[in-house]
């Protein structure tokens, strides 16, 4: 088990999608800040679209993920939920705005906007049942035993699964924050949305802390006891991982939605509508 601290797996596709989206971002928010638009590019932004990104790829190049694929669920659990939701989030959070539409050159936004696949696909993905039910069918089938036991053995499946986690929490976390200011969703909506998401977490949750016996056969089979878990320990840990990780981003946003309506005063002006590229 010493061996762990130096289990780092720098997965080319994962370097290469990180160093790729911090090069979108960087040439994004240089055009933004040219164009006078600092208040639309602050340099807070940077810094949480970076940390974003670390959390991701740490999550999935770290120790964390050998411990997580061989050793301890709540190991693999927390490595869910941060490439499922604190990095999407964090992302997200730190493009809201005009941002987002520098994160392509004039030239590829154009393009897209023109192609018209691009744009029924985007219309689909984006819409508020679509992101509910991506984020359901991640977590739920996932975590069933026969799935998780099935991407523990096989690296495609495995690597499937985390995608799947990370474009789920995109498209959650796109429905709550409204990055590109759409407004399909009015504040009270994406409050029932997010609620309906902690409801959801909360069965997986109480599935894995009040359980009787060990869900997992990798975790129970494994003669080695990291920090000396027990297999059922270690799962019921797990469920406190994501109920934790709920509360804090999810409880978060909730809570300063509520407060950031109840502190607009009424019959203020509408904010003008943000520039585009």
């Amino acid at each position: 088990m010493t061996e762990l601290g130096a289990a780092w797996s720098p997965a080319p596709a994962v370097l290469t999608a990180a160093a790729l989206a911090l090069c979108l971002f960087a040439q994004g928010f240089v055009r933004l800040r040219r164009r006078g638009r600092a208040d639309h590019a602050a340099w807070w932004r940077a810094v949480v679209f970076a940390a974003g990104i670390a959390v991701l790829v740490l999550a999935l190049v770290s120790p964390l993920d050998a411990i997580g694929e061989e050793y301890l669920l709540s190991a693999h659990m927390l490595q869910h939920v941060l490439i499922g939701d604190v990095a999407p989030a964090l992302i997200l959070l730190s493009v809201s705005g005009p941002l987002l539409f520098f994160l392509l050159p004039r030239g590829a936004l154009l393009s897209a906007a023109r192609a018209r696949p691009v744009r029924v696909a985007l219309g689909v993905l984006v819409r508020p049942q679509v992101a509910l039910a991506a984020w359901l069918a991640a977590v739920g089938a996932w975590h069933v035993p026969g799935p998780y036991q099935a991407a523990l053995t096989s690296p495609f499946l495995h690597d499937l699964e985390h995608a799947s986690f990370v474009l789920a929490g995109l498209l959650l976390w796109y429905q709550l924050l409204d990055p590109a200011r759409h407004g399909r969703l009015s504040r009270g909506r994406r409050v029932g949305l997010a609620a309906i998401v902690f409801a959801a977490g909360q069965v997986l949750t109480m599935v894995l802390v009040f359980s009787f016996e060990p869900l997992y056969r990798t975790y129970a089979e494994q003669p080695e006891r990291l920090l000396d878990l027990s297999a059922l320990t270690d799962q019921r840990l797990a469920g406190v991982v994501m109920m934790g990780d709920q509360i804090v981003t999810l409880g978060a946003f909730i809570a300063l939605t509520l407060l950031a309506t109840a502190g607009e005063r009424p019959g203020a002006a509408p904010l003008a509508r943000e520039s585009r590229p």
